[in-house]
């Protein structure tokens, strides 16, 4: 409940107010003078003052309630003022509203505007007090951001704006923490940022994708293995644990980790001790671990391939990365920086791209503008040059020949740009189907401004087999 000071000398006024205000759901606070005014404000936590101009009997000049205004804007500038007196002067009450004052009434006053204007002006300082704890807690996480170490990493949405602030704030421990989301998402770039921004930044940060690696050599690859452990093991080798010691061990696709080798990783965690295949001697490391999967292990749990402990054990903080569909902010971004400087995206391939959900999240934007790229035929990026309609009518037989209403926006936009591109492109029926001669390719290139694909196009080639044809006639472009 909000406090209200009422700053009077006439005892009264204090007590007419008070009754009013406590009417309305107010708690209030009264004084007679400007000295336990200030004592008040300073000890007491106070929404808003209601104050008297003179407080010296005889005395109508107002200098006295001035001087006190100017006392609480020194200590509490944003704190909501009313003025009240019985002498209105003009000139004074229009100094101090520039000055900050929120309100100025004359006595006696009227219950349902001061009502108004006290309402008003305690829900105003309430949202300007948010509002300023919300900037200062902002600047503050910018603050954090700007002097991290963000591994390269591309984003503009609130979505990967919260993982990258728990992923910094995380990075100060020491605890294990397990990355869930879909593959092709960043999972290692968090990863990354982790280790870069931890107290362990300058010791080992060894990768492990445990998807990759053969069941049988899995356990020596993690542990190690004596010489003469298992066929080919000519030598002694030392397991990923005992290279990252003292530093963090990545472990990606931790859910495909089999049940011998979750034995031995649970182990580790909870003492540090582990044996090299081939050897009963027992060594000690110190290793951060983070994991990262995108199977749900409460399933494989519950389907007993994978140990509840070692969940646990692994999962002290979850980062939970979101699939590039539901941060569409960080799309364009990504694009742009895949594609460089020297491409631009028209606008129905920028919103193509938007609408398109892309099943393999960061991973499949990158390949997409790898091949955007390579074929782009001028520095304005369409949806022919992403391969867009191919991964369209892909998606949606993987639906069930059914599009979503995102797939069907996609296709939309691919038709209209195909409708635009051909605009400028001749009609079927004047494709030439005859071995085209040295005469025709050279009419076609002057036709099309040498514009290899339209050319090609127009002559019923590809663009490599036109390419083969200007070398046997020795055309240049």
């Amino acid at each position: 409940m909000d406090t209200i000071l009422i700053v009077d000398d006439n005892q009264a006024v204090c007590s007419a107010l008070s009754l009013m205000l406590e009417l309305h759901g107010f708690n209030t606070l009264s004084c007679l003078s400007p000295e336990a005014a200030l004592t008040l404000l300073a000890e007491q936590e106070i929404a808003l003052v209601i104050q008297d101009m003179n407080f010296t009997q005889d005395t109508t000049s107002g200098e006295e309630g001035k001087r006190l205004f100017y006392d609480i804007r020194q200590h509490q500038p944003k704190l909501p003022i009313i003025l009240l007196t019985a002498w209105t002067q003009l000139e004074l009450a229009v100094e101090l509203v520039k000055e900050g004052a929120a309100d100025y009434m004359g006595k006696p006053w009227d219950d349902d505007k001061l009502l108004i204007s006290v309402n008003n002006l305690i829900s105003l300082h309430a949202l300007s007090k948010q509002n300023t704890q919300l900037t200062r807690s902002e600047n503050q996480r910018m603050s954090v951001i700007n002097d991290a170490q963000l591994c390269g990493i591309i984003f503009a949405s609130g979505a990967m704006q919260r993982c990258i602030d728990l992923a910094l704030q995380i990075a100060k421990s020491d605890v294990s923490v397990l990355i869930t989301g879909p593959n092709g998402a960043g999972k290692d770039k968090l990863a990354d940022i982790i280790h870069a921004n931890s107290p362990l930044k300058n010791k080992p940060f060894i990768k492990v994708n445990i998807g990759a690696l053969p069941m049988e050599l899995l356990e020596a690859e993690l542990f190690g293995a004596e010489a003469g452990a298992f066929t080919g093991a000519n030598k002694t080798r030392i397991g990923r644990f005992e290279a990252a010691d003292g530093g963090t061990l990545f472990l990606d696709e931790i859910g495909n980790l089999p049940l011998s080798g979750q034995v031995k990783l649970l182990r580790v965690l909870q003492t540090g001790e582990f044996e090299r295949l081939g050897s009963h001697q027992t060594r000690k490391v110190n290793v951060r671990v983070i994991s990262a999967t995108n199977a749900d292990l409460a399933d494989d749990i519950a389907a007993g391939r994978f140990r509840e402990d070692l969940f646990y054990r692994l999962n002290v903080i979850e980062l939970a990365l979101p699939p590039l569909n539901q941060r569409q902010d960080d799309i364009l971004p990504l694009v742009s920086h895949f594609i460089g400087r020297a491409f631009s995206l028209s606008k129905p391939t920028q919103q193509a791209l938007l609408t398109y959900p892309w099943p393999g999240n960061v991973r499949e934007l990158e390949n997409a503008c790898k091949r955007a790229v390579i074929l782009a035929d001028s520095p304005t990026l369409t949806i022919d040059d992403f391969g867009f309609k191919s991964q369209l009518n892909h998606s949606s037989s993987l639906s069930g020949g059914s599009p979503s209403p995102q797939h069907v926006s996609a296709s939309q936009t691919t038709a209209s740009s195909e409708q635009k591109i051909q605009e400028f492109e001749p009609k079927s029926g004047d494709i030439k189907q005859a071995e085209p001669e040295r005469a025709d390719i050279e009419k076609a290139l002057a036709q099309h401004n040498g514009v290899i694909a339209r050319v090609a196009k127009s002559l019923g080639l590809s663009r490599q087999a036109l390419y083969r044809r200007m070398d046997k006639f020795g055309i240049e472009k």
